[in-house]
């Protein structure tokens, strides 16, 4: 099979005819064997009997349904998994993402050799203040912490090379983050193509401002398990004692000074434990103490967890 479509939708009843038609169309047009997995995540209006209407219309049409709503991320996990085709394209249901883009994306995977390709809405058609701002905001950011050099991370309108949807986990909110989890697992060839946003034409949009908060705390755990997951020492260790080192050296500092003074005979001699300096060097202590303690802890709980020894192979002869 040449590609798989997985379309996560949420209470999208209106757009999934006009949808599957116009992709039918492109497909057809340029004689992929394919197929269109659509993922209802929970729907309350009649997506899924609109879904059932079209299987029976198009054979190449699947379909999945939760009980109720997972989040895109469960979605796309899921559509993943099911994916048979050797590139996977994703989008969303409401059409505001153009089938007639699949063509180049299935080429840059196939003959540009390409592990990801993300879409990126050069010209939006959102609200200035609602959407756009954040989300620059947001590509931005997401840019200088990954070191990948896209412009839109969270474009709905992405392809993938089979193998590297087959390794990757999407889970909680991290779909916004799929290109950095694919880096993080070794598919480092990613790129990037201008695509056509369109305006949606039904219903409403399913995501408020909360996505931007939910998406920097996102970041920071990718990051933090990219780096540190299988060597949280590294990190809680090497902060655990610069802490301790800080405070030790305050303390000795301290402690000197008034072996010093006595020495000299000087008139006024203060106690140490008097001096507010020492009860933050005594607080950095106890901090980097902590911190080392849950490095330690945190190195267990990884070298007994069951994918301790689970690795990508590329190739094996």
């Amino acid at each position: 099979m040449d590609i798989s479509v997985v379309i996560p939708l949420l209470n999208e009843e209106e757009s999934l005819p006009e949808l599957a038609a116009w992709i039918e169309k492109v497909m057809t047009a340029h004689h992929y064997a394919y197929e269109i997995i659509f993922i209802d995540d929970g729907s309350k209006d009649n997506s899924w009997a609109v879904i059932e209407q079209l299987k029976e219309k198009n054979t190449h049409i699947k379909g999945i349904k939760f009980r109720r709503n997972y989040g895109k991320s469960a979605a796309l996990n899921v559509g993943f998994s099911k994916a048979l085709g050797d590139v996977v394209i994703t989008m969303d249901a409401d059409l505001q993402d153009s089938p007639d883009e699949i063509p180049e994306l299935y080429k840059m995977v196939i003959e540009e050799d390409y592990d990801l390709v993300s879409g990126w809405k050069k010209v939006r058609y959102d609200s200035t203040f609602a959407k756009n701002i954040p989300s620059k905001f947001f590509n931005w950011t997401t840019r200088k912490i990954s070191k990948i050099k896209l412009n839109d991370f969270n474009c709905g309108l992405k392809a993938y090379r089979n193998t590297v949807i087959k390794t990757i986990e999407v889970y909680g909110e991290m779909h916004r983050y799929i290109p950095v989890i694919a880096k993080w697992a070794g598919f480092e060839k990613i790129g990037e193509k201008a695509v056509i946003h369109q305006k949606r034409k039904y219903g409403t949009t399913k995501f408020g401002m909360n996505r931007f908060i939910n998406g920097f705390l996102d970041l920071t755990s990718i990051t933090f398990i990219s780096k540190f997951g299988k060597k949280p020492m590294h990190l809680f260790g090497l902060l655990g004692t610069i802490s301790f080192l800080i405070g030790f050296i305050i303390t000795f500092y301290l402690i000197a000074q008034k072996l010093i003074r006595i020495s000299i005979n000087a008139i006024y001699i203060r106690s140490v434990t008097d001096q507010p300096l020492f009860y933050l060097a005594i607080l950095a202590m106890i901090i980097g103490t902590q911190l080392f303690l849950a490095g330690f802890l945190g190195e267990l709980i990884s070298r007994n967890s069951n994918d301790r020894n689970n690795y990508v192979i590329e190739k094996n002869g």
